[in-house]
């Protein structure tokens, strides 16, 4: 049968792995360091590993291909090894739904809207002598307790180099230059297209011609902080 499925661009793939961490059916392995579409029948063509790949060597294809088989893919959970492409993103799938809540009430701790980079203005009120948080975006969702840990008491700025595909540092100098900023906060994911919004709030800096303290936090890919 004809239908949509994956296809990996072994050229453009560096071997980070992240796609089959990604792939919550298994269908993706690391061989000789690139990353493999294992089966066809594991690939249910959702393409959860795309957003994640920092090389752009996943898309779609649509081809004669074998049909999507939900049994097997099952059966294939159940043998994998802790370790294995594929068990990473059950377990914390699992981990996740078993978690029980003691409230849905939390309080948000945004300071103001608008919040992307985009549309923020230069000279808003809220800027003067602001703790600044500049965040990819991202962050927000893999960090449970993102707002209270990081949002609190801060003026929020979010984006993502690799979807706006737009020059952040631009708009980021503007603000610095206008606003007394006491300090920047940056939260970026541990993979490397989210080094863009780093780059882009150190050029501003530089430009800026202001001396800003400044912090850098990374999240990793499972919602732990591994470096700040």
């Amino acid at each position: 049968m004809k239908r949509k499925i994956i296809k990996i661009d072994e050229s453009k793939c560096n071997g980070c792995g992240l796609c089959a961490k990604a792939c919550h059916e298994g269908a993706i392995g690391m061989i000789d360091g690139k990353a493999k579409l294992l089966r066809d029948d594991y690939c249910d063509g959702l393409g959860d590993c795309l957003p994640v790949c920092p090389t752009n060597a996943i898309s779609f294809e649509v081809r004669e291909a074998l049909e999507y088989d939900e049994k097997a893919v099952e059966e294939n959970r159940t043998k994998l090894p802790c370790g294995c492409p594929g068990s990473e993103s059950k377990s914390f799938v699992h981990k996740q739904s078993e978690q029980k809540f003691t409230s849905l009430d939390m309080p948000s701790q945004l300071n103001q809207w608008p919040v992307q980079i985009k549309l923020v203005p230069v000279n808003a009120p809220y800027f003067q002598n602001a703790d600044l948080l500049i965040a990819a975006d991202c962050t927000a969702y893999a960090y449970g307790n993102f707002h209270e840990k990081f949002m609190r008491n801060k003026i929020t700025l979010i984006g993502c180099p690799k979807l706006d595909q737009i020059d952040y540092s631009e708009k980021l100098t503007e603000i610095l230059k206008t606003n007394d900023i006491k300090r920047i906060l940056i939260t970026r994911m541990e993979v490397p297209c989210c080094g863009g919004i780093v780059a882009a709030v150190k050029e501003a800096l530089k430009n800026s011609e202001k001396m800003i303290p400044w912090q850098i936090v990374t999240i990793s890919t499972e919602g732990e902080i591994i470096e700040q």
